[in-house]
C-alpha cells in the first residue's frame, strides 16, 4: 500500500475526509515503526493498526451520539468507511457463529470454564475478519446453551 500516493490523490481530489483518514493511517504507521524499532511493518501489523483506528473512531462516534452531536459522529463514521477500505471483508454474524461452533467442537468445550481455549483459537482464525467484542459475545452465547 503506497500511502503517500493515496494522500497525493486525495489532495488533488480535494477530498478532506479521505485526506485526514489517510494522514491518520500514515501517522499511526510512523509511530508504530519508531516504537518497536522494527523499521518496515508487515501486512498483519498494518491491518492491526488500521483496525485500531477504526475502533477508536467508532467509539468516538458513539460518544458523540450520546452527546447529541450527530454532526461529529457522522464525520467519524465517514472516516471509518474510508479506513475499512484497507481491511479485509468483515464476516457476518452467522459466518462468525459457524467458525466459533467449529472451534467449540474442535477443542471439546462444553462450559464457560473453556472460554479461554475457545477464544484463543477463534481470535486466531478470525483475526482481521471480525471484532473481538462480537467474537466474545458469540462464544459466550454458544457456551451458555
Amino acid at each position: 500500500m503506497d500511502i503517500n500516493q493515496l494522500i497525493k490523490e486525495a489532495m488533488l481530489a480535494k477530498d478532506s475526509v479521505r485526506l485526514s483518514s489517510l494522514r491518520a493511517i500514515k501517522s499511526a504507521f510512523l509511530v508504530a515503526q519508531t516504537e518497536k524499532g522494527a523499521g518496515i511493518l508487515d501486512e498483519v501489523a498494518m491491518q492491526k493498526i488500521i483496525q485500531k483506528q477504526v475502533k477508536q473512531r467508532k467509539d468516538a462516534a458513539a460518544i458523540f451520539l450520546e452527546q447529541n452531536r450527530e454532526d461529529l459522529a457522522n464525520d467519524e463514521m465517514a472516516q471509518v468507511s474510508i479506513l475499512e477500505e484497507f481491511l479485509p471483508r468483515q464476516l457476518s454474524e452467522d459466518e462468525i457463529r459457524e467458525v466459533v461452533s467449529d472451534v467449540v467442537e474442535r477443542v471439546g468445550a462444553s462450559t464457560m470454564a473453556d472460554i479461554g481455549k475457545v477464544m484463543g483459537l477463534a481470535n486466531q482464525l478470525l483475526a482481521g475478519k471480525a471484532e473481538g467484542k462480537l467474537i466474545a459475545k458469540i462464544v459466550k452465547s454458544i457456551l451458555q446453551n
